[in-house]
């Protein structure tokens, strides 16, 4: 795992961590994060609002979900997908 991939996990997942799962839809995971959708993600030189993320992956992700952990794996790897990290 790239350090990149692995600062923005740990970034996720203390964002999206306190959210009531499961998940139904990306507005589901806003009360959880700590400056809404202008919440800031930044590793190496990679940085991107969740809204951005949002914006930027909704195809990539598949709600609902159970777990933040598979929330962020989805949302890392759509990241890779797309070759943002």
């Amino acid at each position: 795992m790239s350090d990149v991939r692995a600062e923005l996990r740990e970034q996720f997942l203390d964002a999206f961590g306190g959210a009531d799962f499961p998940v139904e839809n990306q507005m589901d995971l806003v009360p959880a994060l700590p400056d809404g959708p202008a919440t800031k993600f930044e590793a190496g030189d990679v940085s991107l609002t969740a809204m951005e993320l949002a914006a930027k992956l909704g195809s990539e992700q598949e709600f609902p979900y159970d777990s933040a952990e598979a929330l962020v794996d989805d949302i890392l790897d759509g990241l890779e997908a797309k070759e943002m990290i």
